[in-house]
């Protein structure tokens, strides 16, 4: 038994059959999007015309290598062309899109392929990103199984992604030009237009007074990285168009200081509290300019949510609303109480399976609150929001091609410019294999889709030629010690920010998700526990 479970999560052009039959029976599963390489009108429906150019071809392998070389874009394909009998499946070369695959096992005799797994029970492998995966469905379920091949992909015409540029720096600090910083601002605004210009509006009836609504929602923790997110995809939404900045924050009884058995308690006495702040807009205290702010690492506060994100949150509004006063901008606080986010665990957990460890669960509750979109918008009177936006920009990939990390500034210290280089390229390879695909299952389950214009193949190899001085210089850090650990880190990313007028974003140090959220560690006893350890 053959069982194929892909959800229709596309939102380019007009929607049309999930599986698509050919007049030859053959059938085409499509879960993705069509940025680049093939021209997709924005009337047309992208795995429509997938389908028909690759029936317009042979229907086999090598067709489909040559059509799929020219794709740029997320997605998971499942294709049975009858004629042959034969069962193609891959995902983008980035991992972005989930696919999974259960073989057949003597209790579980089917063969399997879906985006998602509801439960924990049935042994998923995560499909690789290696080539394209072939099976042939002539005999037992069992002989089928046996006949999975996997065939390399054609070279994209996205050529250079895979390997950076490993020239060895001057010892001279050198200027990064006005120009270079122009070129990468102009490269990552074609990469956010192209993930939001098509979007389908949300369709209000302006002439009985109807406020439009949010088409696009952004995953903002006040970083950096989604501050200059935002900021361009404001260049490319209708300006009477509200965005929906999707900010989460954890009821965190370890981090509050509440015994484990007394937590549920006092949260409810805590909501009672409040309830009594909801007009100054849910939970989250009044923050000062942030042009009188320097500070930019704040130390958390005691309310319940004012966990750090939501305070660097709050600050990047303001720098937001002063760039583009245009823009409603939809301050989202999204606020996960101690005992819903203990009973929704299950849930997350099997959306996230295979991915099983402590870290895994942490990042998956993160994405799965704040995908959600439930909450209140900070400065409204307190009103209960559920956000309409079906697609959510992330900035998932600025730290592994930007050099984020701390481990790349240990690279550098323990190995010179080539010990960073070799960290960064680690990071590149690795960058298929970093849970995108358990991200896309959590915040999929919502009926929202991620999109990451920092993962555009032309961005990834563009930044993958530069040297390596423009994108991250440790020197910098080194020089300046004592204005903020963050400088040398995403060094070109940080200029094209202050460039933008982003300049409390420029200097903001990075911080991970399950810590800005406290969405790690909420129990007493866990602050040691390491993040790769296997859940129970």
């Amino acid at each position: 038994m053959l069982l194929l479970v892909l959800p229709y999560c596309t939102y380019e052009g007009q929607m049309g059959d999930k599986d698509s039959p050919g007049s030859d029976g053959s059938i085409f599963a499509w879960n993705g999007e069509i940025f680049n390489g093939i021209p997709v009108e924005h009337s047309e429906n992208d795995g429509l015309k997938l389908f028909n150019m690759i029936q317009n071809s042979q229907g086999d392998i090598g067709s489909l290598k040559h059509i799929l070389c020219k794709l740029e874009g997320p997605y998971a394909f499942v294709y049975l062309h009858k004629p042959s009998q034969m069962l193609y499946f891959a995902r983008d070369p980035l991992g972005q899109r989930s696919l999974l695959l259960h073989l057949p096992t003597p209790s579980e005799p089917i063969l399997l392929l879906c985006s998602a797994s509801n439960h924990r029970d049935v042994e998923y492998e995560e499909i690789s990103i290696d080539g394209i995966y072939s099976i042939s469905l002539k005999g037992t379920v069992f002989e089928c199984a046996e006949s999975l091949t996997c065939t390399a992909r054609d070279q994209s015409v996205f050529d250079g992604w895979k390997t950076l540029n490993r020239t060895i720096p001057p010892e001279a600090l050198s200027l990064i030009s006005t120009q270079q910083i122009e070129d990468f601002i102009s490269r990552l605004d074609d990469s956010v237009r192209s993930r939001v210009a098509s979007i389908p509006s949300n369709n209000t009836d302006s002439t009985q007074g109807e406020k439009p609504v949010a088409r696009l929602g952004v995953l903002f923790s006040g970083g950096i990285d989604s501050s200059v997110v935002a900021y361009l995809a404001d260049r490319h939404i209708p300006h009477d168009e509200p965005i929906d900045l999707l900010n989460v924050g954890f009821e965190n009884p370890r981090t509050l200081g509440v015994p484990q058995n007394k937590a549920i308690q006092a949260a409810k006495i805590q909501r009672k509290r409040d309830k009594k702040e909801r007009k100054k807009g849910l939970y989250a205290p009044e923050t000062p300019s942030v042009l009188s702010t320097p500070i930019i690492n704040e130390s958390p506060k005691t309310g319940t949510y004012d966990v750090p994100d939501r305070l660097t949150g709050l600050q990047q509004l303001e720098e937001l609303r002063r760039l583009c006063p245009h823009r409603r901008w939809n301050f989202v606080c999204v606020n996960i109480p101690y005992e819903e986010c203990k009973q929704e665990e299950p849930r997350v957990m099997a959306l996230m399976n295979p991915s099983n460890t402590v870290m895994d669960l942490s990042l998956a509750n993160a994405l799965y609150f704040a995908s959600r979109g439930k909450g209140v918008i900070y400065g409204s009177e307190g009103e209960s929001y559920t956000s309409p936006a079906k697609v959510l920009l992330s900035g998932l990939g600025s730290d592994e091609l930007l050099g984020g990390y701390s481990r790349h500034k240990i690279a550098y210290n323990q190995g010179g410019w080539d010990g960073l280089v070799s960290e960064l390229q680690l990071d590149l390879d690795r960058l298929p294999s970093r849970n995108l695909g358990r991200d896309d299952r959590v915040i999929s389950a919502n009926g929202r889709e991620s999109r990451y214009p920092f993962l555009s193949l032309v961005l990834v190899a563009y930044l993958a030629q530069l040297p390596v001085q423009i994108k991250v210089d440790p020197r910098l850090a080194l020089q300046k010690e004592g204005l903020g650990a963050g400088l040398g880190d995403k060094t070109l990313l940080r200029l094209a920010a202050e460039r933008l007028g982003l300049v409390i974003a420029s200097r903001r140090t990075k911080r991970a998700m399950q810590f800005g959220s406290r969405s790690a560690r909420m129990e007493s006893g866990t602050s040691e526990k390491k993040g790769h350890v296997v859940l129970e």
